[in-house]
Formats: C-alpha cells, sequence, structure tokens
C-alpha cells in the first residue's frame, strides 16, 4: 500500500500504536471469551487476529496498517459437561477456540512493541526541542 503524502516519525509511530491498540482488542476480546461455552460447534467462538500490511509513503519509508480483522482457524473444543444448561442431548457444550497462553504472550509482545513507539514519539519531541532550544 502506497501512501499519498511524505510521512514524519510522529504519523509512522502513530499508526503503528493504532495497529497494536487494534491487536491489544483483539486480544482482550479472545481473553473475554476465553472458556465460554456453547451449545453447538458452530456458534462457539473462534479468537480474532489482525492482519497487518506495510504502508510505504512516496519517499519510500513505512509503517503499518491493520488490512482486516480475521477469526482463527482454532477449533472449539468439545467437552463432556451434562449439567451445563447448554449441553446438547448427548451432554456436550464446545468451550470457545481460544489459546490463553498464546494471548497472554501476544498481549506482552503488544505491549512492548506500544511502548517503543511511545519511547520513539518521546525522543523525536525531546530532539525537536533541544533543536528550537539551540536556536534561540
Amino acid at each position: 500500500m502506497t501512501m499519498s503524502g511524505p510521512m514524519n516519525i510522529f504519523d509512522i509511530s502513530g499508526r503503528a500504536m493504532s495497529a497494536n491498540l487494534t491487536r491489544l482488542n483483539t486480544t482482550a476480546s479472545n481473553l473475554a471469551n476465553a472458556r465460554t461455552v456453547y451449545s453447538n460447534e458452530e456458534d462457539a467462538f473462534r479468537s480474532l487476529k489482525p492482519v497487518f500490511q506495510t504502508a510505504y509513503d512516496r519517499a519510500g519509508v513505512a509503517t503499518v496498517d491493520v488490512a482486516e480483522v480475521v477469526q482463527s482457524d482454532m477449533k472449539p473444543v468439545k467437552k463432556h459437561d451434562p449439567h451445563n444448561p447448554l449441553a446438547n442431548e448427548q451432554g456436550y457444550v464446545w468451550e470457545a477456540g481460544v489459546d490463553e497462553a498464546a494471548e497472554l504472550v501476544d498481549m506482552l509482545e503488544t505491549a512492548r512493541h506500544y511502548q517503543n513507539n511511545v519511547q520513539v514519539m518521546q525522543t523525536a519531541k525531546s530532539l525537536i526541542l533541544e533543536t528550537i532550544r539551540m536556536a534561540k
């Protein structure tokens, strides 16, 4: 994907932070739905994953965008729980297709990426302010 105008450091980091917020939102959604049960496999929740794509400006500088959010192919887990009111005639329910450990790793990794981009913006701001002070 090519962008129309030149990007600056704040555009680049800001868009990366926005993409990481989308990733964090999908992780939160996945963790919120983990261990929920459903009466059939078709209705069971499957974890969501953002798909990122690189966005270039005309000068060849790049950042990231979220192209789409897709459902994972992780299958719901069939469990025998005949006392659950959602259980089918055979006593089975389907637990959401969410790998909680992988989601926690994603959450930590996303937080680190977000923090890195905050640091880039803070460093750029400090350098700009120092340049202004030097010019006075």
